[in-house]
């Protein structure tokens, strides 16, 4: 069998949970400050772009981090919000964001240990982190788009441009 064949069936079991047009789960997670940021804070305010990746200083993780940061015009607005989400810790990740520039947050979603990852459908159990989900949220908390992408393929950040365009 192949096994990452077998990764897109177990992921397309957990990504059922989460329904296109359904309220997103609401969370709290500590930033690479140590600051909390909850997601229902962005009601009203703000369409949020959930970004989990599997670890920090990884190159096709810092990859698509830094492609975010070189789009920021389309990422970071007053419409939009960008939350990157790992299980690394605050002080990894804040090293990692000064490292990189990165100027939106990094949360920690270290304890629970992936307990926010475990909710989007975007836990790899076998290997004790994030995959590569990205959910767009819209200004009512209702999921408007996801991908879920094994730990080695990097997603397109097109893809994601274009949901946010259609909100």
């Amino acid at each position: 069998k192949n096994p990452k064949k077998q990764l897109i069936i177990k992921l397309g079991r957990k990504v059922m949970s989460l329904e296109i047009g359904k309220p997103a789960p609401d969370f709290t997670l500590k930033n690479h400050n140590g600051e909390e940021v909850t997601l229902s804070d962005f009601l009203g305010k703000k369409n949020v772009v959930l970004v989990f990746f599997p670890m920090a200083f990884t190159g096709i993780c810092t990859g698509e981090l830094c492609e975010i940061r070189d789009n920021s015009s389309t990422f970071v607005s007053d419409d939009v919000q960008v939350l990157g989400i790992s299980c690394d810790t605050s002080a990894s990740q804040k090293a990692f964001a000064q490292q990189e520039n990165l100027d939106y947050p990094l949360l920690s979603d270290f304890w629970p240990h992936g307990a926010v990852s475990k909710q989007y459908g975007a836990w790899f159990e076998d290997r004790g982190f994030s995959l590569r989900g990205t959910f767009i949220i819209d200004k009512a908390g209702i999921l408007r788009w996801s991908v879920v992408n094994s730990p080695g393929d990097a997603r397109s950040t097109d893809e994601y441009k274009k949901a946010l365009a259609a909100l």
